[in-house]
């Protein structure tokens, strides 16, 4: 298990209010952030993730290093869509919070989610990604919403550039009916077995991340990450017999039991016949019975 920092840099420009990622750019990064939070802090109990944003006037952080999702979850609320993206400016200030971990046997990596253009020419991302790659920070691009051939090809050039022994991946996401998180799981960047360097989990298109995001159960390929697949199987048995139990409690308040299910005679029908008789069937069968019966007694 990886022990790692890991600073999530989220895009908040004016692009990320689009729709063409289900439900919205922005919603769509919040919950593949709580995903790659889980997934960090899951593979390894002592790693810590931060989280900041690259768009508005300048890159701002919104949640230093921490193991608590709630810190996480309140940064992003109090995340304002505005302005354009500073990529460069983004990863510099992402690196200086990871220089300052606490614990610095924690291995560096920056995951930096972009949809907007890239301003910056693809010398001065070159040279950006081998300081990072010098540092000894690994960084991670999932690129989705903008992916014109001109933002693709510095991206491309960039990761090419940061690769290091800990792995630096691009993701490109094509837009589907998928949700963001769904597309990322079979990326390298959670585990999975996408390839890198341009193709990510959309290097097939739509329809490949469509197909790529359920062809596990939960989402997650037991191979891969076999606690993570453990602990979602164990809490989808535990709400399962949650479920059973709650269901039983409810049947008995109600009173109902199987017995309920057998059918009774009718309530209605009087207890002796117009002769005096009983009138249940039952008896009715047994009158029967000793008509037929040649060896009855004759009381008369």
């Amino acid at each position: 298990m990886v022990l790692e920092a890991t600073m999530i840099v989220v895009d908040n420009s004016e692009s990320s209010r689009n729709g063409d990622y289900v439900p919205s750019r922005w919603e769509a990064q919040a919950d593949a952030v709580n995903l790659i939070f889980s997934a960090k802090t899951r593979a390894n109990p002592e790693s810590s993730v931060g989280l900041m944003s690259m768009g508005g006037n300048t890159p701002e952080i919104l949640t230093t290093l921490t193991t608590d999702i709630g810190k996480i979850l309140d940064g992003l609320h109090r995340t304002k869509i505005k302005g354009s993206s500073h990529f460069s400016t983004g990863i510099n200030v992402a690196a200086l919070a990871l220089k300052h971990r606490q614990n610095k046997s924690q291995k560096q990596r920056i995951i930096v989610f972009t949809c907007s253009p890239i301003a910056e020419d693809d010398k001065s991302l070159i040279k950006l990604s081998k300081r990072m790659k010098k540092t000894g920070i690994s960084i991670d691009i999932i690129a989705f919403g903008e992916l014109g051939e001109e933002t693709t090809k510095k991206l491309e050039a960039f990761s090419e550039n940061c690769q290091s022994a800990e792995g630096s991946y691009l993701a490109v996401i094509q837009p589907s009916s998928n949700l963001l998180s769904d597309s990322l799981v079979t990326t390298p960047i959670l585990g999975g077995e996408a390839g890198s360097s341009g193709a990510g989990a959309g290097g097939s298109g739509g329809e490949g991340a469509e197909s790529g995001g359920n062809q596990f159960e939960f989402g997650v390929d037991p191979s891969v990450d076999p606690e993570l697949a453990l602990a979602l199987r164990m809490s989808y048995e535990e709400e399962k017999a949650r479920q059973e139990k709650e269901k039983k409690a409810k049947e008995a308040a109600d009173g109902i039991s199987e017995l309920d299910q057998i059918p009774e005679g009718d309530e209605k029908q009087p207890l002796l016949d117009e002769e005096g008789q009983p009138s249940g069937s039952g008896s009715k069968d047994n009158n029967k019975d000793k008509d037929d019966d040649p060896d009855k007694m004759d009381t008369a």
